[in-house]
């Protein structure tokens, strides 16, 4: 089995920005300084950048 962590998309930013990923990764960052696990991940079917939640208090496991 696989643990699947839960997440929780906190912001979307369009990948045709120009500045590319950097708005992302700098709303990202800013939540990480107020101490939310937060990352960048690329999401492909809507052509954008999401700002991701990682929830580690609340593991899954797969099938």
């Amino acid at each position: 089995m696989e643990a699947v962590r839960r997440t929780k998309v906190l912001n979307s930013f369009p990948a045709g920005d120009p500045y590319g990923s950097w708005p992302a990764e700098e709303y990202a960052a800013r939540c990480r300084e107020r101490g939310q696990r937060a990352t960048v991940v690329m999401d492909l079917d809507r052509d954008a950048f999401l700002v991701v939640a990682l929830d580690a208090d609340a593991p899954q496991r797969a099938a």
